[in-house]
């Protein structure tokens, strides 16, 4: 491992321009979207060149480190403030920097008659920082603050336009979310720290072959749980759909390409815990799988284009944490499927929005139909990662889907048999719902309103949905041509030797897997395209689309089982305090009061009643020595 003095800057330049923005003012409102793209643009520049300078060295010497200042020096606990950037985090970065920038592009033409659009870039720049210190961060602690700066910068962008209370509620439910998540985080570090003697990623590598497998299911249950919240996996997914209240571009930037992902980052970078604690690896495993089906069935029944894409990506990272559940056969998957992700997804967020720029922000896909003539770019952009998702090949979902699908399966026995049909039935209902998206946003006849005007974006806004639409084309292709991606990651995760024998063939999964393509798309063309569709939702409906409808019923279930029993025992704590605790402290100070009140009576100021009072003294101690002495 060999040292850099460079790496700052990838995580200096947007920070400065978050600052820059914020510090500036109204004066900068006329350039400060510039400034921040370019910015953005600048570190993504520096990744490249780091990614040159990477493949210039030998394989042993591509990971790098920097050492910025010492942070914490007390006792045993030293923490440098450092740099990590090895195979791992270099996709990362230039995952966030690229799509990032291309989303900074689109923002520009998207938010130009918001009057605060300079602070909506500012925070862009900070979320960007945020997420680069967050996969560069060489421990746990570094990690933590990079992890704490993407959920600020998410409360900040989700809850944008918090004039609107249901908005600002959205962005406190996803904050609060979050929180307990990283309550996860924090006990995972104090328990490595404990335990281990250290919280750096190779300390706690080290330290793992001699640790106990009690301590190391520990901890990486506590990474599981931080992973969910940050990731919106089952249990902690309900804050997800809520945070379309964000301007869409925000929706791209942190729940397509960014901040969801920084969980199965986390699972990933932490390999060597879930490996030496299978326990905590079956956890993983579960969460992934229960998570994808649950994104899916919630996907069927969204009328809102926002919401039914953040469905899609709950069941998609699903996908991904199953995968880096698999273990060391699944990682470099997990991450080949986050990185194309990362590309159609970002893609059709930014398609919506500019279908909504074009209906005047109308959401309801009832309420379209017929837009791919009126918008063709969009209509080519979106679809192309539309084919991606669903796995069409050769487009970029093919590739990293049916990967993890095929790894599944080859888990073995009864586990391979159900995870592989799950990660298919997955496949099948992702087919259905985004086809259901796709029909009614541009196939399907018009039926939106006579004061709506359709009309194709700028291309300011669509130039960048076309980058992205070519990333969902071709990025499949490259990442397993040869198996690149696996073997540029085997550094980090370490070679895995291949099954020789497989559960199925490969070219019996793609078969079951583009056959259940074929299924739910067949399923939503006969339902949505060859069949009216309401301008209204229907009300007749089954009790599964009503419980699909309110997600289902996980606000409601977290309402009666955490919010109403919290209210509860809240109110009951007040009371305690005040009844019990506070009327102690009352009692001692009445009581005081009370005796003295009592005793000041006898203070009247009369002589003879003192000359009572000491002749009856002296009658009492006569008497009493009296007894005494007999």
């Amino acid at each position: 491992m060999t040292t850099s003095t460079s790496l700052v800057y990838l995580i200096a330049l947007p920070l400065a321009g978050a600052v820059i923005l914020l510090l500036a003012g109204r004066r900068a409102d006329k350039w400060g979207h510039l400034l921040a793209t370019a910015l953005s643009a600048s570190s993504f520049g520096v990744g490249l060149y780091q990614l040159s300078q990477m493949l210039s060295r030998p394989t042993e010497e591509r990971a790098v480190t920097q050492k910025l200042f010492t942070w914490i020096s007390v006792g045993s606990f030293n923490i440098d403030a450092g740099i990590l950037l090895d195979q791992l985090s270099i996709c990362f970065v230039l995952l966030i920097t690229g799509v990032g920038t291309l989303i900074h592009i689109y923002s520009i033409s998207y938010m130009s008659h918001d009057e605060n659009r300079r602070r909506f870039f500012a925070y862009l720049n900070l979320f960007i920082a945020s997420m680069l210190l967050l996969v560069l961060g060489d421990s746990y602690l570094n990690l933590y603050v990079g992890w704490e700066g993407v959920g600020l910068a998410s409360y900040l962008l989700i809850g944008f336009w918090n004039q609107k209370p249901a908005y600002a509620t959205a962005s406190k439910k996803a904050f609060v979310m979050n929180r307990i998540g990283d309550m996860g985080l924090s006990f995972a570090i104090m328990i490595a720290f404990a335990t281990l003697g250290s919280v750096s990623f190779s300390g706690v590598e080290e330290a793992s072959h001699t640790a106990s497998q009690a301590t190391l299911t520990a901890i990486g249950i506590m990474l599981l749980i931080a992973a969910a919240g940050k990731s919106a996996q089952f249990p902690l997914q309900a804050w997800l759909g809520d945070a379309m209240a964000g301007p869409t571009p925000v929706s791209a930037l942190i729940h397509a390409a960014t901040m969801v992902t920084a969980g199965v980052y986390l699972i990933v970078r932490s390999h060597f815990i879930f490996d030496a604690a299978p326990t905590a690896q079956l956890l993983v495993v579960l969460v992934g799988a229960v998570t994808l089906t649950f994104g899916a069935l919630v996907g069927t029944a969204k009328d809102d284009i926002k919401k039914a894409l953040a469905a899609s990506t709950m069941s998609q990272i699903g996908y991904m944490i199953l995968a880096a559940g698999l273990g060391p056969a699944g990682y470099a998957f997990a991450i080949m499927h986050l990185l194309t992700h990362g590309f159609f997804k970002a893609g059709m967020f930014l398609g919506a929005g500019s279908v909504m720029h074009g209906m005047n922000d109308q959401v309801n896909m009832r309420r379209y139909g017929a837009l791919r003539k009126f918008m063709p770019i969009t209509f080519a952009t979106f679809g192309l990662g539309y084919l991606a998702i669903i796995g069409v090949p050769p487009f970029a979902g093919f590739y990293s889907k049916d990967a993890i699908i095929e790894t599944a399966f080859n888990a073995g026995g009864i586990k391979g048999i159900l995870l592989g049909s799950t990660a298919l039935l997955g496949a099948a209902i992702t087919a259905f719902y985004m086809t259901r998206v796709m029909v009614l946003t541009f196939t399907s006849p018009e039926r939106w309103e006579k004061d709506q005007h359709p009309h194709e974006s700028p291309w300011l806004m669509w130039l960048p949905m076309a980058i992205l639409a070519i990333g969902s084309v071709s990025t499949g292709f490259l990442f397993t041509r040869g198996d690149s991606l696996v073997h540029w990651l085997s550094p980090v995760f370490g070679e895995h030797e291949a099954h020789e024998e497989h559960f199925l063939p490969v070219i019996v999964v793609s078969g079951l897997a583009l056959t259940a393509v074929v299924i739910g798309v067949s399923i939503a063309l006969v339902k949505y395209q060859f069949s009216d569709v309401d301008a209204e939702a229907p009300q007749n409906v089954s009790i599964f689309t009503r419980i699909a409808r309110k997600d289902l019923l996980q606000d409601s279930f977290n309402e009666s089982v955490f919010m109403r029993p919290g209210q509860a025992l809240t109110r009951l704590l007040v009371k305690t305090d005040d009844k019990v605790i506070d009327g102690t402290v009352r009692l001692v100070g009445t009581t005081a009061i009370g005796t003295g009140s009592a005793l000041r009576k006898t203070q009247t100021g009369f002589a003879r009643s003192y000359a009572v009072l000491i002749l009856i003294g002296a009658v009492a101690l006569i008497a009493g020595i009296w007894v005494v002495t007999q």
